[in-house]
C-alpha cells in the first residue's frame, strides 16, 4: 500500500485517477492534513516537522510500504522523516525536478504560493548537482492564483497558471511547482516542455512499493 500525505483534499481524486490509469492494483491510502500547509506558510516548514513525522508514522503503522508527500512546501520535511519511518518517504516533485535538469540549464519555476518557491529551487539545484549539470533557475510567483484556488475556482486557477507559463521567455523548461497546477499543462501554449509532478511522482511511489514487496518475498 502507498500512503499519500496531502495538504488539500483536491488531490485525492487526481491521484486516484492516475492510479487507475497507470497503476491498476496499487492500493492508495490518503491522509489529508490541510493545517500543515497553513502552519508552514505562517511559521515556516520546519515548524511542522514533528507533525509530519507523526503523520508518516501513522501511515506506516497502518501498513504503508512507502509514503508520498504531495505538498511541495513540506516535501523536504517529509523526506527527512524516512530515517525513522523504516520505509521510503518520497516527495512528489523530485522526479519532476530531475526531468527539468535533464531538459536544459534554463529552468523557470512557476508557483501559486510563494512558500513553495524556495523548496522547489533548492530541489532542482540538488538534482542538478547529482547530475553534474549547471542550471540557472528563475522563479515566477503567479499573483492572485492561489486566491482562486482557495475560492474553489479551479478553472480560473489553472487558467492563470497557463497564462503565466505562456508569458515565460528565455527558458528551456518550465516547472509547475505545485501538484494542483498540473491541469495547466493542457492549457498552455508554451513552446518548451511544461512539467508537473503528480504523474511521475506517483510512478516513483508505485516503484517504491513494488521494490518493498519484492524484498519482502
Amino acid at each position: 500500500m502507498l500512503a499519500l500525505l496531502h495538504t488539500s483534499p483536491v488531490h485525492v481524486p487526481v491521484f486516484d485517477a492516475l492510479r487507475d490509469e497507470g497503476h491498476p492494483g496499487l492500493e492508495l491510502r490518503h491522509f489529508v492534513a490541510e493545517e500543515l500547509l497553513e502552519r508552514a506558510r505562517a511559521t515556516g516548514p520546519a515548524a511542522v516537522a514533528d507533525d509530519v513525522r507523526a503523520r508518516v508514522r501513522e501511515a506506516v503503522d497502518g501498513g504503508a510500504r512507502a509514503v508520498l508527500c504531495t505538498c511541495s512546501t513540506i516535501g523536504h520535511i517529509a523526506e527527512q522523516a524516512a530515517a525513522r519511518a523504516g520505509v521510503p518517504v518520497l516527495r512528489v516533485d523530485r522526479p519532476m525536478a530531475g526531468a527539468a535538469v535533464a531538459a536544459g540549464p534554463r529552468v523557470v519555476v512557476l508557483a501559486a504560493l510563494e512558500s513553495t518557491l524556495r523548496p522547489t529551487v533548492a530541489l532542482i539545484e540538488e538534482e542538478a548537482r547529482r547530475a553534474g549539470q549547471a542550471v540557472e533557475v528563475r522563479t515566477v510567483w503567479v499573483a492572485g492564483a492561489w486566491e482562486r484556488f482557495e475560492a474553489g475556482d479551479a478553472e480560473g486557477y489553472v487558467r492563470r497558471i497557463a497564462d503565466a507559463a505562456d508569458a515565460v521567455t528565455g527558458a528551456d523548461v518550465i516547472v509547475l511547482a505545485q501538484a494542483s497546477m498540473a491541469p495547466a499543462e493542457r492549457l498552455t501554449t508554451a513552446t518548451v516542455p511544461v512539467l508537473s509532478s503528480p504523474r511521475p511522482g506517483l510512478a516513483a511511489g508505485a516503484a517504491a512499493v513494488a521494490l518493498r514487496q519484492a524484498d519482502a518475498r
